[in-house]
Protein backbone atom coordinates (compact mmCIF):
# COMPACT_ATOMS: atom_id res chain seq x y z
CA UNK A 1 0.00 0.00 0.00
CA UNK A 2 2.61 2.44 0.98
CA UNK A 3 4.61 1.79 -2.79
CA UNK A 4 1.03 2.32 -4.14
CA UNK A 5 1.00 6.21 -2.91
CA UNK A 6 4.62 6.51 -3.41
CA UNK A 7 4.01 5.32 -7.14
CA UNK A 8 0.84 7.17 -7.36
CA UNK A 9 2.97 10.23 -5.52
CA UNK A 10 5.66 10.29 -8.85
CA UNK A 11 3.13 10.03 -11.05
CA UNK A 12 0.85 12.31 -10.25
CA UNK A 13 3.88 15.13 -9.96
CA UNK A 14 5.34 13.96 -13.45
CA UNK A 15 1.67 14.13 -15.47
CA UNK A 16 1.24 17.91 -13.34
CA UNK A 17 4.33 19.07 -14.56
CA UNK A 18 3.55 17.89 -18.65
CA UNK A 19 0.52 19.55 -17.95
CA UNK A 20 1.46 23.09 -15.88
CA UNK A 21 4.27 23.51 -18.71
CA UNK A 22 1.95 22.85 -21.75
CA UNK A 23 4.10 19.51 -22.48
CA UNK A 24 0.54 17.64 -22.36
CA UNK A 25 -1.30 20.44 -24.50
CA UNK A 26 -5.23 21.16 -23.48
CA UNK A 27 -7.59 18.55 -24.72
CA UNK A 28 -4.78 15.74 -24.77
CA UNK A 29 -6.23 12.38 -24.31
CA UNK A 30 -4.92 10.40 -21.37
CA UNK A 31 -5.44 6.73 -20.80
CA UNK A 32 -3.92 4.78 -18.31
CA UNK A 33 -2.43 1.65 -19.81
CA UNK A 34 -0.40 4.13 -21.88
CA UNK A 35 0.58 7.09 -19.01
CA UNK A 36 1.24 3.32 -17.25
CA UNK A 37 3.59 2.08 -20.09
CA UNK A 38 5.11 5.40 -20.01
CA UNK A 39 6.14 5.73 -16.59
CA UNK A 40 6.54 2.44 -15.86
CA UNK A 41 4.16 1.06 -13.62
CA UNK A 42 0.83 -0.37 -13.19
CA UNK A 43 -2.24 1.21 -13.59
CA UNK A 44 -3.58 1.67 -10.43
CA UNK A 45 -1.28 4.42 -9.41
CA UNK A 46 -2.06 6.45 -12.68
CA UNK A 47 -5.45 5.73 -11.49
CA UNK A 48 -5.30 7.52 -8.88
CA UNK A 49 -2.59 10.31 -9.91
CA UNK A 50 -5.35 10.98 -12.20
CA UNK A 51 -8.08 11.35 -9.80
CA UNK A 52 -6.07 13.34 -8.23
CA UNK A 53 -5.12 15.63 -11.10
CA UNK A 54 -9.14 15.90 -11.62
CA UNK A 55 -9.41 17.31 -8.36
CA UNK A 56 -7.53 19.96 -8.76
CA UNK A 57 -9.13 20.72 -12.28
CA UNK A 58 -6.09 19.70 -14.32
CA UNK A 59 -7.61 16.94 -15.81
CA UNK A 60 -11.65 16.41 -17.15
CA UNK A 61 -13.33 12.81 -17.31
CA UNK A 62 -16.71 12.54 -19.49
CA UNK A 63 -18.75 9.75 -18.72
CA UNK A 64 -18.44 6.91 -16.51
CA UNK A 65 -15.34 6.93 -14.26
CA UNK A 66 -13.79 3.44 -15.47
CA UNK A 67 -14.56 3.89 -19.19
CA UNK A 68 -14.68 7.46 -20.00
CA UNK A 69 -12.65 9.30 -21.71
CA UNK A 70 -9.86 11.43 -19.90
CA UNK A 71 -8.66 14.65 -21.06
CA UNK A 72 -6.36 17.36 -19.83
CA UNK A 73 -8.46 20.42 -18.64
CA UNK A 74 -8.86 23.35 -21.62
CA UNK A 75 -7.54 26.75 -21.41
CA UNK A 76 -10.30 29.21 -21.99
CA UNK A 77 -9.93 33.00 -21.12
CA UNK A 78 -13.24 32.69 -19.06
CA UNK A 79 -10.90 30.43 -16.75
CA UNK A 80 -8.22 32.06 -16.80
CA UNK A 81 -10.35 35.60 -15.34
CA UNK A 82 -11.90 33.88 -12.89
CA UNK A 83 -8.48 32.20 -11.32
CA UNK A 84 -6.23 35.11 -11.73
CA UNK A 85 -8.87 37.13 -9.75
CA UNK A 86 -9.74 34.35 -7.32
CA UNK A 87 -5.95 33.23 -6.75
CA UNK A 88 -5.32 37.44 -6.51
CA UNK A 89 -7.65 37.60 -3.48
CA UNK A 90 -6.44 34.92 -1.51
CA UNK A 91 -3.04 36.22 -2.45
CA UNK A 92 -4.32 39.73 -1.17
CA UNK A 93 -5.44 37.80 2.26
CA UNK A 94 -2.07 36.01 2.49
CA UNK A 95 0.21 39.39 1.94
CA UNK A 96 -2.20 41.02 4.40
CA UNK A 97 -0.99 38.49 6.80
CA UNK A 98 2.50 38.91 5.92
CA UNK A 99 2.39 42.35 6.87
CA UNK A 100 0.75 41.76 10.44
CA UNK A 101 3.72 39.57 11.00
CA UNK A 102 6.31 41.06 13.91
CA UNK A 103 9.02 43.15 12.82
CA UNK A 104 11.73 41.12 12.40
CA UNK A 105 10.26 37.97 10.43
CA UNK A 106 7.89 40.56 7.88
CA UNK A 107 11.47 42.44 7.00
CA UNK A 108 12.92 38.56 6.77
CA UNK A 109 10.10 37.87 4.49
CA UNK A 110 10.02 41.29 2.47
CA UNK A 111 14.10 40.62 1.98
CA UNK A 112 13.41 37.38 0.79
CA UNK A 113 11.21 38.86 -2.13
CA UNK A 114 13.01 41.75 -2.68
CA UNK A 115 15.54 39.75 -3.98
CA UNK A 116 13.43 37.33 -5.87
CA UNK A 117 12.19 40.50 -7.59
CA UNK A 118 15.93 41.52 -7.87
CA UNK A 119 16.65 38.33 -10.03
CA UNK A 120 13.50 39.02 -12.01
CA UNK A 121 14.36 42.27 -12.91
CA UNK A 122 18.04 40.99 -13.87
CA UNK A 123 16.68 38.34 -15.87
CA UNK A 124 15.07 40.22 -17.95
CA UNK A 125 17.77 43.13 -18.70
CA UNK A 126 20.21 40.35 -19.71
CA UNK A 127 19.25 40.46 -23.60
CA UNK A 128 18.27 36.68 -23.64
CA UNK A 129 15.70 36.37 -21.08
CA UNK A 130 15.19 32.35 -19.63
CA UNK A 131 11.29 32.65 -20.12
CA UNK A 132 11.31 28.90 -18.03
CA UNK A 133 13.72 30.74 -15.22
CA UNK A 134 11.22 34.12 -15.27
CA UNK A 135 8.15 32.07 -14.82
CA UNK A 136 9.68 29.71 -11.44
CA UNK A 137 10.57 32.81 -9.93
CA UNK A 138 7.26 34.68 -10.34
CA UNK A 139 5.51 31.69 -8.91
CA UNK A 140 8.41 32.08 -6.48
CA UNK A 141 7.90 35.68 -5.41
CA UNK A 142 4.25 34.72 -4.41
CA UNK A 143 4.92 31.66 -2.71
CA UNK A 144 7.15 33.11 -0.32
CA UNK A 145 4.72 35.20 1.85
CA UNK A 146 2.16 33.14 1.19
CA UNK A 147 3.75 30.44 3.03
CA UNK A 148 4.88 32.82 5.29
CA UNK A 149 1.98 33.69 7.15
CA UNK A 150 -0.77 31.75 5.94
CA UNK A 151 -2.49 28.87 7.53
CA UNK A 152 -3.56 25.32 6.23
CA UNK A 153 -6.60 26.18 4.97
CA UNK A 154 -5.64 29.74 2.96
CA UNK A 155 -2.30 27.47 1.83
CA UNK A 156 -4.57 24.08 0.79
CA UNK A 157 -6.46 26.92 -1.09
CA UNK A 158 -4.22 28.51 -2.74
CA UNK A 159 -1.70 25.65 -3.47
CA UNK A 160 -5.29 23.93 -5.34
CA UNK A 161 -6.12 27.06 -7.46
CA UNK A 162 -2.22 27.47 -8.65
CA UNK A 163 -2.27 24.36 -9.50
CA UNK A 164 -4.75 25.16 -12.10
CA UNK A 165 -3.29 28.78 -12.51
CA UNK A 166 0.25 27.64 -13.61
CA UNK A 167 -0.65 27.35 -17.14
CA UNK A 168 -1.84 30.35 -17.34
CA UNK A 169 1.12 32.31 -15.40
CA UNK A 170 3.42 30.51 -18.45
CA UNK A 171 1.91 31.64 -21.24
CA UNK A 172 1.41 34.85 -19.24
CA UNK A 173 5.18 35.62 -18.66
CA UNK A 174 6.12 34.16 -21.97
CA UNK A 175 4.29 37.12 -23.60
CA UNK A 176 5.28 39.69 -20.87
CA UNK A 177 8.78 39.07 -21.52
CA UNK A 178 8.05 39.08 -25.78
CA UNK A 179 6.51 42.97 -25.41
CA UNK A 180 8.76 44.09 -22.51
CA UNK A 181 6.19 45.32 -20.36
CA UNK A 182 7.43 42.81 -17.44
CA UNK A 183 8.60 45.90 -15.73
CA UNK A 184 4.68 46.65 -14.97
CA UNK A 185 4.59 43.82 -12.83
CA UNK A 186 8.45 44.04 -11.30
CA UNK A 187 7.21 47.78 -9.72
CA UNK A 188 3.98 46.09 -8.32
CA UNK A 189 5.79 43.72 -6.99
CA UNK A 190 8.10 46.17 -5.01
CA UNK A 191 4.72 47.91 -3.89
CA UNK A 192 3.82 44.47 -2.03
CA UNK A 193 7.33 44.24 -0.41
CA UNK A 194 7.39 47.97 0.57
CA UNK A 195 3.97 47.59 2.19
CA UNK A 196 5.01 44.27 3.74
CA UNK A 197 8.01 45.62 5.17
CA UNK A 198 6.49 48.34 6.70
CA UNK A 199 3.82 46.75 8.17
CA UNK A 200 1.13 48.19 6.25
CA UNK A 201 -1.55 45.52 5.67
CA UNK A 202 -4.39 47.69 4.10
CA UNK A 203 -1.50 48.41 1.14
CA UNK A 204 -0.24 45.03 1.31
CA UNK A 205 -3.20 43.51 0.42
CA UNK A 206 -4.59 45.90 -2.15
CA UNK A 207 -1.37 45.97 -3.99
CA UNK A 208 -1.22 42.18 -4.31
CA UNK A 209 -4.97 41.92 -5.88
CA UNK A 210 -3.71 45.14 -8.03
CA UNK A 211 -0.86 43.13 -9.18
CA UNK A 212 -3.62 40.11 -10.40
CA UNK A 213 -5.86 42.59 -12.37
CA UNK A 214 -3.17 44.15 -13.95
CA UNK A 215 -1.60 40.96 -14.99
CA UNK A 216 -4.88 39.96 -16.62
CA UNK A 217 -5.05 43.42 -18.22
CA UNK A 218 -1.59 43.39 -19.76
CA UNK A 219 -2.43 40.09 -20.94
CA UNK A 220 -5.50 40.77 -23.40
CA UNK A 221 -3.44 43.66 -24.41
CA UNK A 222 -0.52 41.68 -25.40
CA UNK A 223 -3.02 38.97 -26.58
CA UNK A 224 -5.94 40.90 -28.31
CA UNK A 225 -3.70 43.65 -29.45
CA UNK A 226 -1.99 43.93 -33.25
CA UNK A 227 -0.73 40.76 -34.75
CA UNK A 228 -1.98 38.90 -31.32
CA UNK A 229 -4.48 36.19 -30.66
CA UNK A 230 -6.54 35.42 -27.65
CA UNK A 231 -5.97 31.47 -28.62
CA UNK A 232 -8.64 30.74 -26.35
CA UNK A 233 -12.17 30.58 -26.51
Amino acid sequence: MARTRTLADTAYQRLRDSIVTLRLAPGARLTEIELGRRLGISRTPVRAALLRLQQEGLVETRGARSTGRVTVAPMSAVDMRELFLMVGALDGVAARLAAELPESPRRAVAGEASAINARLRTLAGSGAADIRAAQELDIEFHRCYEQAASGPRLLAKLATLHARRERYIRVYTEALFQTHRQQESFDEHGAIIAAIAGGDADAAERQAVSNHRNALERYWQVATGPGGTEGWS
